[in-house]
């Protein structure tokens, strides 16, 4: 609550000072007030930590860990950041099937509740990145959940169902797919081992990676991604 009301005191002090200010002279500290105001609420370390206090010391642990990886890139360019979240939930979360992990044949996970396990399997990989992505100021709307048919050695029919997270510079860019059976963040393109079927964030689905919309709201249509959004808020995730 403190932090809110210096927020506000801010605001008010800066716009105070903008009105006695020349007209142009102001806009760029207006500019810059709303976009360090819009990162702030991005993400909320202390409901994280206490989110994390409830789950046990491994959670405590692994939530620490995630602060720090987010510190350490929070000012840095949208590549670094992608990089950084993608390597981090890559190499601290082991794989592992729903139902060794949560006793459900499919739960998705939200990214501490990944954490604590240690573990997830590929929806929870994907939400984990989503999710801190947001958290570290990158669009949703540059953001989708994807689910595909990945081609794998032994899998019936040669392939299974797989979801990856997929990011793009600009809403006509060829998507940048962040996967735990890749480590290496790699155009869409290049992933010829990956048939996408449709793909998702908090606003919009789509058919395939795209720009043709599904019929229907997500939050609606996906009861799973709507109650782990709810979570991951929970969480302090925003």
């Amino acid at each position: 609550m403190a932090a809110v009301v210096d927020l506000e005191g801010r605001v008010r002090r800066s716009a105070l000072a903008a009105a006695r200010a020349p007209r142009f002279a102001a806009l760029p500290l207006l500019l810059a007030l709303v976009f360090s105001t819009l990162s702030v609420r991005a993400w909320d370390p202390g409901r994280l930590r206490l989110a994390a206090e409830r789950r046990g010391p491994e959670a405590v642990a692994a939530a620490a860990a995630l602060e720090e990886a987010m510190h350490a890139v929070e000012d840095a360019g949208e590549p670094e950041r992608l990089r950084a979240v993608n390597d981090f939930f890559n190499t601290r979360l082991a794989y592992r099937e729903d139902i060794d992990n949560w006793g459900q044949v499919d739960y998705w996970a939200s990214p501490l509740e990944s954490l604590a396990k240690g573990a997830g399997d590929c929806e929870d990989y994907a939400i984990a990145k989503y999710f801190t992505l947001a958290a570290l100021g990158i669009p949703q709307a540059r953001l989708r959940m994807v689910y595909v048919r990945a081609n794998i050695a032994g899998a019936p029919n040669g392939a299974t169902p797989h979801m990856v997270l997929a990011y793009y510079a600009r809403p006509d860019a060829e998507p940048l797919v962040l996967d735990n059976l890749d480590p290496a963040i790699r155009a869409a393109g290049a992933r010829t081992d990956l048939t996408p079927v449709f793909s998702f964030n908090a606003e919009g689905l789509w058919q395939g990676i795209g720009s043709i919309r599904a019929q229907g709201d997500p939050l609606v249509r996906l009861t799973r991604w709507r109650e782990v959004l709810e979570r991951a808020r929970e969480d302090g995730f925003e």
